[in-house]
């Protein structure tokens, strides 16, 4: 079957979401995300060592494919050396949770639960800030992944089930055992850590709009789901930062784990039992969460789902792009739904694509697994 016929038929779940609203950003949502709170994770991110902006990459023959104006991608696969965004906001979690933790007894465990890449950002962000750290993997997390976090030092817990199997075992013994738990989502109440974790998240929108071309501002905006942390920051700052013209914002799921899409066509979280892991193992999260899904709920204008079967050919496609651009299986999710478009039309006038649209994209992970990468792309 040819790359075209697979965009051409691949299906997907589309919910427009109607509670979307417009004008400023409300001041009732700054309890989950203000500008000031980004502005300040923005300013220590700045400030660690080795802090880089990641690349804005413009492709043009992506955009010629799609049949729209332009696509800028932003690439996260040299983030601190670690690969994907998440030394971003788990990192920044890390830093202020475990110097409060410090100042109060001095011995300090951060404890958290992952599909992978939040784990090694987590572990990768103890060992600079010199806590102890323990993490919790599903069944689903590969070895190579497993090997990532351990060379931070990090002590592994294995926990059968999926993500959220996970998330309730790495909660329950920190609770007993007095850890820092950093999660990225509302865990047993705790709402402190996910919050600082999306703070951290903003910076990529702030350097993203540092990079645009002078007078340029997307019109679409594509972002991955998981539990919803990282779209809504990227929401919640385009919207900050450009009002009523921070575009039309889709957040991009897994058929296998569309936990938002179902939130948002209940109006309310709504958790889904994920029958399968999905290939996008980033994205693989049965439950929403609650200190994002509100700011979602408010900004966003389309939940989507797409099939895991298109994400190794735009991670091919990538790879053949000169120059050559490294994403891994979570990283090609906007992407995949931007090439199902223009190789559909009714998708296309779904999403309000026109010759003229500019499109954003998040490459949010590098080959964070080279054996898994290598297999998706030969």
């Amino acid at each position: 079957m040819a790359i075209s016929d697979i965009f051409q038929n691949a299906a997907y779940e589309h919910c427009r979401n109607n509670r979307r609203r417009g004008g400023r950003y409300p001041a009732a949502l700054n309890k989950h995300l203000s500008a000031q709170n980004t502005a300040r994770a923005a300013l220590a991110i700045r400030q660690w060592r080795g802090y880089k902006p990641t690349p804005l990459c413009s492709l043009s023959s992506f955009a010629k494919m799609a049949g729209v104006r332009d696509v800028y991608y932003k690439d996260e696969s040299p983030r601190f050396g670690i690969g994907s965004f998440k030394a971003l906001g788990g990192g920044y979690a890390v830093s202020v949770l475990a110097r409060e933790a410090a100042n109060k007894n001095g011995k300090v465990t951060i404890a958290a639960a992952t599909d992978g890449n939040h784990g090694r950002a987590v572990a990768w962000a103890a060992k600079q800030f010199g806590c102890q750290c323990r993490i919790y993997l599903h069944a689903g997390v590969s070895m190579r992944r497993r090997r990532a976090i351990e060379k931070f030092g990090a002590t592994i817990t294995r926990v059968k089930g999926d993500y959220d199997d996970s998330l309730r075992a790495v909660l329950r013994d920190s609770r007993a055992n007095g850890w820092t738990l950093v999660s990225d989502t509302v865990c047993g109440g705790f709402r402190r850590a996910p919050r600082l974790v999306m703070d951290g998240y903003g910076v990529v929108v702030d350097e993203v709009l540092e990079s645009l071309p002078r007078g340029v501002l997307p019109s679409h905006v594509f972002v991955q789901g998981g539990v919803g942390g990282f779209a809504a920051a990227v929401c919640a700052r385009l919207w900050q930062k450009n009002g009523a013209r921070r575009g039309r914002f889709a957040v991009v799921e897994s058929a296998h784990a569309d936990c938002l899409l179902q939130s948002a066509r209940a109006g309310k979280p709504r958790a889904v039992k994920l029958q399968k892991e999905t290939v996008m193992a980033g994205l693989s999260c049965g439950e929403v969460s609650r200190l994002a899904f509100p700011v979602l709920l408010a900004g966003a204008d389309d939940f989507i789902s797409v099939p895991d079967e298109v994400a190794a050919p735009v991670m091919k496609m990538l790879r053949n792009h000169k120059p050559r651009i490294t994403a891994g299986e979570s990283a090609v999710a906007g992407l995949s739904l931007l090439l199902m478009a223009g190789a559909q039309p009714d998708l296309y006038r779904r999403l309000g694509l026109n010759k003229n649209a500019r499109i954003l994209l998040f490459g949010t992970e590098g080959a964070t697994d080279p054996a898994i990468y290598r297999r998706m792309t030969r």
